[in-house]
């Protein structure tokens, strides 16, 4: 009986960071449309509801600190607590780049465009897949999935580059383009820097399944 309990509550732990999961893509997905779109109703409510995904990580938090004084649990149910908790703190931080670029998005809103979004567009598709991806080969305990997905990295950073490059060139062509551009570069560094929490999920996986750190790509 205390052992069926114990899996009801690493089960729901588990379901609670799925759902974390969830909110943090949909942050990301909006905020580069509400960029797109010049929606600033959409990146200010993007904004208003980070403080549900820190609510969120403090919930799970204090679930796994709950799980771990009460059940002092050993070995493999350690390991898949410890995951939880460090995932959810991941998906925090991703959580605070999609605010970022909401908060761009409104400060970009009056500006002129002078470069159509064609490659921010692909990094944020191909950051929500890994992100995606990795919580479910965290479900699946699939480790060489975890592996394949955090290579998927490399696609979002050879964009980053191609992106950096054009704008670096778009500023000195005409300096009047230097706001606009600069928090462009703002934008997909944030998008950069969710490619690589997602290789961080993967070493979580790899983590709770071998109970060795090892730095992916």
């Amino acid at each position: 009986m205390v052992r069926q309990t114990f899996d009801q509550q690493l089960a729901r732990t588990r379901d609670d960071l799925l759902v974390m999961g969830d909110m943090v893509e949909e942050a990301i997905d909006q905020a580069v449309q509400a960029l797109i779109n010049r929606d600033v109703e959409l990146a200010q409510q993007i904004i208003d509801n980070d403080e549900q995904i820190n609510l969120a990580l403090r919930n799970i938090q204090e679930n796994c600190e709950v799980l771990i004084a009460t059940q002092q649990p050993m070995a493999t149910d350690l390991r898949f607590i410890l995951a939880i908790y460090n995932i959810a703190n991941e998906l925090e931080r991703t959580g605070d780049y999609a605010e970022g670029i909401a908060r761009l998005a409104i400060r970009m809103a009056d500006e002129p465009q002078l470069k159509p979004y064609i490659d921010i567009p692909r990094m944020t598709k191909k950051g929500c897949e890994l992100l995606r991806g990795q919580l479910q080969a965290f479900v699946n305990h699939d480790m060489e999935t975890a592996r394949e997905l955090a290579r998927g990295d490399d696609e979002i950073d050879a964009l980053y580059d191609q992106v950096y490059r054009e704008l670096l060139f778009i500023m000195v062509q005409d300096p009047r383009t230097i706001n606009w551009a600069t928090h462009l570069l703002w934008v997909t560094h944030n998008l950069e820097r969710i490619g690589d929490r997602t290789t961080n999920l993967g070493e979580q996986v790899v983590y709770m399944i071998t109970g060795q750190i090892e730095e992916l790509n």
